[in-house]
């Protein structure tokens, strides 16, 4: 009976540090899991040629917090430093991408540090209006649309209702389903 309990134990720290470790460096784990899906299901064999040239791709379209970490990585076009590599190779040989991130993390802790925007789940125009303008700003800059002749906060919000059927994620904390 107590090695039923001590093992049970060990099974529930074990999920809870997996719980953790993933939700630690969720952009990075997020993006580099797109990247790596949309590789495998378009390419027969990934070289890591292949995969930095895919990564380069992927970052010239990121925003927010992924626009971020491919800064961290050297993969944008303004990065002082270039880790490419770093990700390109073990990622060409299959290396699980939570593994990836770990090793980044060694390498710079912002990395890891950075989180998603939880974006808000009631479009409602009640709850729209509780919101500062700087946020509603924010939601329509994370959207890639920009409020042009607002003078009002009705008008954000406005604007706001118009455009989030097309920008609602599938399902809360998702993100972009592809690169």
């Amino acid at each position: 009976m107590h090695l039923n309990s001590t093992i049970a134990v060990i099974w529930l720290l074990c999920a809870v540090f997996a719980v953790t470790e993933s939700e630690k460096c969720e952009v990075c784990v997020g993006f580099l899991e797109r990247l790596y899906r949309s590789l495998v299901a378009t390419h027969r064999e990934l070289s890591s040629a292949l995969v930095e040239e895919e990564l380069i791709k992927a970052c010239a379209e990121a925003t927010g917090k992924e626009n971020r970490l491919c800064y961290y990585l050297g993969a944008s076009s303004d990065a002082a430093a270039k880790v490419t590599s770093e990700v390109s190779r073990p990622l060409s040989a299959h290396v699980p991408v939570q593994k990836i991130c770990q090793r980044l993390q060694h390498r710079d802790q912002q990395i890891c540090e950075l989180r998603y925007e939880h974006q808000v789940l009631d479009w409602s125009r009640e709850a729209l209006s509780k919101m500062r303008v700087l946020e509603l700003k924010r939601v329509l800059a994370s959207w890639g649309e920009e409020c042009r002749g607002c003078l009002e906060k009705t008008d954000l919000i406005d604007l706001i209702q118009e455009v989030a059927p097309k920008h609602r994620p599938a399902q809360p904390g998702t993100h972009s389903s592809e690169l």
